[in-house]
């Protein structure tokens, strides 16, 4: 319609039917890289499959009905009796069913390079929506830790890694899949786990409990079934302390298990998920792992689930990119596109240079995590605290500055930028803040001397490829000779581990320009405080060709 005031030009159409991996050449490079040959043409089907729908219109339909439309707390029914239920819109059962039934939260464990194929799907379907990433996350990271509990894991992993998505609560058995949740964390401790004061009663039978307490965050809550820590008495163990607990929301029997919902959190963002406050009252629980062990029983999941922290954070930040890029492409100003505008075309290639990044050190840890090799477990303990510690941080900054390059149309909610924004501090905050993983590099730096070499072995291979990337490991090296009241400086030294890795990654498998860029800015010191500060004397006209989607 033409309105008598104004007819309505150079506005960007809509960023929608276009292939999310296939528009991703650091992801489709990655995961060829990677993968074996025989699995690349497997591969690349499935991942194409997930990237068409990714980026259908019907699809970001979904995802702006799941979070428009929030999950509701069902606390009683009509009739007063306890339901403790979470009500959601369809639309978030068509974005999580899709995933369970595609394999995002099994398929890992059971097919060859089967991490490497997930961490490509999730960095692929949460760029469509990251709320429901949450529970595809939890259901897959659960099933290490239940391995710790061998009858208990032949029960439950089988129901969590199969491709059916069944939202209904009823007996574990009389479904066809089952989703995970967890809950950790207490008022008066977060972080500090040990500070639990959620008690675990034994019952006769072996392996059963009855727990008492409460958690002050509980991802996830409409699950079948959570782990949780809750301080035991030490029966089996010479010290009591935290141990690890599977928790289902329907007993065998079809009954249910006291688990009560107290309130849902009101979030920054991850909208469309739920968190709730938990109280247990005498709530049945299995064991898993030793009493005492919680930690050490957890650490697996912990690992799983920091790692989808860094994919998710990279599938924010492309997500971002691609938008700013879309829109510059096709927006005129100042008497030419915006894309073609020197300060601009700066800003986009330094915010791409920062996503493949992120993507390429994603992909390089979930290929350790299908390795079987110590030298690539003992990388894999260092690689995903630093990558987690510094990806997720990079992510805010960085969707922020895409916000900006849509201008007034970016603060709008309508271009969906706004939601990006807010999702994008979360990962840095959950499965431990960023002084809990910085205290965590140095603990495995002390603790698993094999940790640092296998990480150093790493980035190693790429000395003498660039100089400034081989001045920075020297000044890296320094830094860790000297490790005196390091505890003060520990951001610091991680951030400097986590550009190094990635520096180490860019130059052996990225172009030629992006590599060029990483390391003059991030590693050579001639970089600005603020995204589009890159150095003069780069090709960012590559650099942002690369990055731009293609329909």
């Amino acid at each position: 319609m033409t309105h008598s005031t104004h007819t309505v030009t150079n506005q960007v159409p809509p960023l929608v039917g276009y292939d999310v991996f296939a528009s991703d050449r650091a992801l489709a490079e990655g995961v060829l890289r990677h993968a074996a040959a025989e699995r690349h043409q497997e591969m690349q089907r499935e991942l194409g499959e997930l990237g068409r729908a990714a980026g259908s219109a019907r699809v970001r339909e979904w995802a702006d009905q799941a979070n428009r439309h929030e999950p509701v707390l069902r606390t009683h029914d009509r009739y007063g009796n306890r339901i403790d239920e979470v009500e959601f819109h369809p639309a978030w059962h068509h974005l999580l069913g899709h995933a369970k039934t595609r394999g995002l939260t099994g398929d890992a464990w059971s097919r060859p390079d089967g991490h490497l194929w997930r961490a490509a799907a999730f960095h692929v379907w949460t760029q469509a929506e990251a709320g429901h990433g949450c529970p595809v996350s939890m259901t897959h990271s659960a099933v290490p830790a239940l391995r710790a509990e061998p009858e208990v894991a032949a029960e439950w992993e089988p129901r969590l890694t199969a491709r059916a998505y069944d939202p209904e609560l009823r007996a574990p058995a009389d479904k066809a899949g089952c989703l995970a949740g967890m809950g950790m964390t207490e008022k008066q401790g977060g972080s500090d786990v040990r500070a639990n004061t959620t008690r675990a009663e034994p019952l006769a039978a072996p392996g059963e409990y009855l727990l008492t307490g409460h958690k002050w965050f509980c991802s996830a809550p409409m699950s079948d079934v959570f782990l949780v820590l809750a301080q035991a008495p030490g029966r089996d163990a010479d010290r009591p302390g935290p141990t690890c607990f599977l928790v289902p929301r329907v007993l065998p029997d079809g009954t249910r298990n006291v688990f009560r919902l107290q309130r849902l959190k009101d979030k920054l963002g991850n909208r469309s998920n739920a968190s709730a406050e938990v109280e247990f009252d005498g709530t049945w629980a299995r064991r898993v792992g030793p009493e005492g062990r919680g930690v050490a029983t957890i650490i697996e999941m912990v690992t799983a689930t920091r790692l989808d922290c860094v994919t998710g954070s990279a599938a924010g930040m492309r997500a971002a990119v691609v938008e700013a890029v879309h829109h510059a492409a096709h927006r005129s100003a100042f008497g030419g596109l915006l894309v073609d505008k020197p300060l601009m075309r700066n800003v986009l290639a330094d915010l791409a240079v920062e996503s493949e990044a992120a993507t390429t050190v994603a992909l390089r840890l979930a290929a350790a995590f299908d390795a079987t090799g110590e030298q690539e477990r003992h990388f894999l303990r260092l690689g995903v605290a630093v990558s987690k510690y510094y990806v997720t941080k990079r992510c805010a900054t960085l969707v922020a500055e895409a916000l900006e390059c849509l201008g007034g149309n970016g603060y709008v909610e309508e271009s969906g930028l706004p939601r990006l924004f807010r999702e994008a501090p979360v990962n840095s905050i959950w499965e431990g803040s960023g002084n809990v993983n910085a205290l965590d590099v140095l603990r495995a730096i002390r603790r698993e001397p094999e940790s640092l070499d296998a990480f150093l072995t790493e980035v190693g291979t790429a000395q003498g490829a660039d100089h400034r990337l081989d001045a920075a490991l020297k000044g890296l090296l320094g830094e860790l000779a000297d490790l005196d009241g390091v505890e003060g400086r520990a951001r610091r030294l991680v951030e400097r581990m986590a550009l190094v890795l990635q520096g180490s990654l860019l130059v052996r498998f990225a172009p030629p320009a992006v590599a060029d860029a990483f390391c003059a800015s991030r590693l050579g010191g001639d970089w600005g405080a603020t995204f589009g500060t890159l150095p003069p004397g780069l090709d960012t006209r590559s650099i942002v060709d690369r990055a731009r989607p293609v329909a």
